[in-house]
């Protein structure tokens, strides 16, 4: 049902440029602080489960399930419940806010992580696998949407890649972790998982507290009838910047002259995607599987291959992956100036192509005999020292290229589409070649995965979008902009007034 308000208001606000003019504040960390974190907790969550599988299902672990169950059936729950998760809410997020949903998200979360640690039984583990799935799926589409919407362009790039990094400071402290849980001389069998998951509620509920503190989206404010609150926000941010740095903002660019929406169909959204902007759906969708490929081929069979092939003690796979969890932090981490820097484009298609480059010398070395356990560990963090600054660039990509009203649900089918094909099929192809013991099969599912993250830096080639320090109004004009005549535009900012109903024509 549409709202009485629906397309009845148009408004000319300077609210997008005068955010993109920001300089880098306290208020801007706070924001990262309180909505990049989660990522740590995601990382810690899917290395965890993986790194303890084994003691869960050991006799006396306090619950009756199988290695089998908890890395095949449970893992591929906690992936179906983030495809879920993440189109779910991000639908709410574009209708209801990012801030509404990014608390929702951070709640989910820590409600089904709490009771998966007091788990009896396989069935109740496996529905709050699904669960804590379901809210960190979620908290993709309301938190990129949130972050890119709240940086100024000229950061944006830089800040969303080491943000969505951060994942990895969590694997990294997942895998050390389990080194500590799996010690029996210091925790029972049947406790020491069950506090590796209440140690991701303590970190959850310490992010919620800082997250309340983060405000809403003005973009989103300004095109869902809250144009006032939108200007008062932003307003009162620079307010506090302007005391902080001691110095006069300059005055914003160019506003822009949009009519209100408080709700737009599945149908638009689709059509916007995939009829209005085809080639960078299809580049969402290459950057998306290539990535989940290439991180499953490796990943998945990481501590299979260096038990089977290398005859590395399991109870200690935990320092190896966490040393590879390092690297992958460090990519985007030096890297992400360069994406604002050099560029998207460039960057992009660089580290998509050269990361699949690496992986296939990796995998001729490993078929030729030519590595050991320390060397192949070695090869994987320079493979994924790229790789990771090029999977976090799917993210950033996928949420600056579309219009503002479509943003979070885009980010959501992507995800949704990259994490089933990585996290469903991607085990079904990986499992059996990374732990069958022969040679070539391993090098096999290597192969699979650089052709695809290759093939993906090819397609980034021709058709990734020049978004560096550029608006996301610039990259993407809102569905709801007008091309209006000069005296409309020349209107003071938030001033409303009556006009009829227009949708502007994408671009």
């Amino acid at each position: 049902m549409s709202h009485p308000m629906e397309q009845s208001e148009t408004i000319t606000t300077k609210v997008p440029a005068r955010l993109d003019r920001l300089p880098w504040s306290r208020w801007h960390w706070m924001i990262v602080i309180g909505l990049g974190t989660v990522w740590i907790l995601d990382g810690l969550e899917v290395t965890v489960v993986g790194s303890i599988a084994s003691r869960i299902s050991e006799d006396g672990s306090g619950l009756s399930i199988t290695d089998t169950q908890v890395t095949g059936i449970a893992a591929a729950l906690y992936v179906a419940g983030a495809c879920a998760g993440a189109l779910v809410f991000g639908r709410l997020t574009d209708l209801y806010g990012r801030k509404k949903l990014f608390l929702i998200t951070l709640g989910v979360y820590l409600a089904a992580t709490a009771l998966t640690a007091v788990s009896f039984s396989a069935w109740w583990f496996f529905l709050f696998r699904f669960l804590t799935g379901f809210g960190i799926g979620g908290e993709y589409a309301a938190i990129n949407s949130a972050i890119d919407e709240l940086i100024p362009s000229r950061f944006r790039g830089r800040v969303d890649l080491i943000i969505n990094g951060s994942f990895w400071i969590g694997a990294v402290a997942g895998a050390l972790l389990s080194v500590v849980a799996l010690n029996t001389e210091i925790f029972p069998k049947s406790v020491g998982w069950r506090l590796t998951f209440a140690l991701g509620v303590v970190l959850g509920l310490v992010i919620l507290l800082v997250r309340r503190h983060v405000p809403e989206s003005p973009r989103w404010m300004m095109l869902h009838g809250r144009a006032g609150e939108a200007e008062a926000l932003v307003s009162d941010v620079e307010r506090q910047i302007e005391a902080e740095k001691d110095l006069r903002l300059p005055d914003p660019e160019q506003g822009i002259t949009v009519t209100q929406r408080h709700s737009i169909g599945f149908g638009e959204i689709a059509r916007t995607v995939f009829r209005s902007y085809p080639r960078r759906a299809v580049l969402g969708l290459s950057l998306f599987v290539g990535q989940a490929f290439l991180y499953n081929a490796i990943t998945f069979g990481f501590g299979s291959i260096l038990v089977t092939f290398f005859h590395v003690s399991s109870g200690v796979t935990g320092y190896y992956f966490a040393v590879v969890a390092f690297l992958n932090f460090l990519g985007p981490l030096l890297m992400g100036r360069l994406f604002d820097t050099v560029g998207r484009r460039p960057m992009i298609a660089g580290t998509y192509m050269l990361s699949g480059a690496l992986l296939f010398a990796t995998a001729w070395l490993f078929g030729a005999g030519r590595l050991d356990a320390v060397t192949m560990t070695a090869c994987w963090c320079v493979v994924l020292f790229f790789a990771s600054a090029g999977a976090s660039s799917a993210y950033l990509t996928v949420s600056e290229i579309f219009p503002m009203e479509t943003r979070a649900m885009a980010i959501a089918f992507f995800y949704a589409v990259g994490t089933a094909a990585g996290g469903i099929s991607g085990p079904l192809l990986f499992a059996n070649l990374t732990s069958s013991g022969v040679v070539s099969d391993a090098v096999l599912a290597f192969c699979v995965g650089a052709s695809l993250m290759v093939a993906a830096g090819l397609v980034a080639v021709f058709y990734a979008v020049a978004a560096e320090g550029r608006s996301l109004e610039q990259i993407a004009p809102p569905l709801s902009a007008r091309t209006s005549a000069a005296p409309l535009e020349a209107r003071p900012a938030g001033q409303v007034h009556s006009a009829p109903p227009s949708q502007g024509t994408p671009r």
